[in-house]
């Protein structure tokens, strides 16, 4: 059986990081911590990559992504932009997706932290206190895009502000009975500042908080065509439904109009992203353009910034949006 730098940092009841540093040799590790080290790795006959060992005293010139779905519509054109940054660099990239799953973030960062990446970008959910403390104590640097946390640089857009201006616009058009369909209630931006966006728009034009209007979706079509059929079987309709993202937004709309209902004039769709996609179905969808493809080269600029030691004069970076008005509404 072959065992690798995980299996020795269970047996000898340290973190992977401080395997690499008695293997390296790259940082001081207390004698005692040593010692035990280098007998799990007689125990279980592990023997490091030399070549992974040598390409690290320099640099493996490569950057981990973690990213919740590469399927979803958004982070294609995001990952995009961050590999044609990448490569001006001459960096290459390991692509992982997490599903927004806290074991498998911590066992990717796990394997990425065992090749030896010089960075890591992360996208699209909460920072576990578990996995910030992995990174922490791995000491890779790390940018975040479409989430954030108080210890690391991030790339976002502000996610509540852009939902309120999208509820916003719903109630322009006359709407007073308007239901959403947030992201998963985990994820700090899709689920949390959206819905919040939500009930700020809702408070400003004195309209009434109804708990039966708020449906928790996901991420995909299938979660907004079953949140849609939902609300539309409520006693009484909404006449607009503000969804967290494209991709659920047109499922929303495919369950309107199997039910026979009209969009805009029976119910009015607002998403969220622009991607593709959303020019194209009919009726075209109303949505809140993110600079994707600008959010992944600004967040791998940020982190090539940190890698080669440049001054980096902010590290919490806010882009812009904008209210892209469709057939939808």
């Amino acid at each position: 059986m072959k065992f690798n730098i995980k299996d020795v940092a269970k047996r000898a009841g340290v973190s992977i990081s401080t395997v690499s540093r008695v293997i390296n040799s790259s940082k001081p590790v207390k004698p005692k911590t040593k010692d035990r080290v280098l007998e799990a790795i007689e125990e279980l006959g592990y023997r490091p990559n030399a070549i992974a060992r040598s390409l690290k005293v320099k640099h493996t010139q490569s950057i981990g992504i973690m990213v919740p779905d590469i399927a979803n519509q958004f982070y294609p054109e995001v990952v995009r932009g961050i590999e044609d940054v990448a490569n001006m660099y001459e960096y290459t990239i390991f692509l992982c997706n997490t599903d927004l799953d806290y074991e498998k973030e911590l066992q990717y960062f796990t394997e990425l932290e065992e090749k030896q990446v010089d960075g890591l970008i992360f996208m699209g959910n909460l920072i576990s206190d578990a996995l910030a403390k992995q990174m922490a104590d791995a000491g890779i640097p790390v940018v975040l895009i479409g989430t954030q946390h108080a210890d690391m640089p991030s790339v976002t857009i502000d996610n509540a502000k852009a939902a309120k201006d999208a509820v916003g616009h719903l109630i322009q058009k006359g709407h007073q009975r308007i239901g959403i369909i947030t992201g998963k209630m985990k994820d700090p931006l899709m689920g949390k500042a959206r819905l919040e966006g939500y009930r700020q728009a809702l408070q400003e034009a004195a309209i009434s908080w109804r708990s039966e209007l708020v449906v928790e979706g996901g991420y995909r079509f299938k979660s907004g065509y079953e949140g849609a059929r939902q609300l539309l079987m409520l006693d009484e309709m909404p006449t607009a439904i503000f969804v967290a993202s494209d991709e659920m937004a047109i499922g929303a709309m495919r369950a309107i109009l199997e039910k026979g209902l009209r969009i805009p004039q029976d119910i009015a769709i607002m998403g969220f992203d622009n991607v593709d996609m959303a020019g194209k179905v009919y009726p075209s969808l109303t949505t809140i353009g993110q600079p994707m493809y600008e959010m992944g080269a600004i967040g791998t600029r940020l982190l090539t910034k940190y890698l080669q030691g440049e001054a980096v004069t902010a590290s919490q970076v806010v882009l812009d949006y904008e209210l892209i008005e469709r057939e939808s509404s």
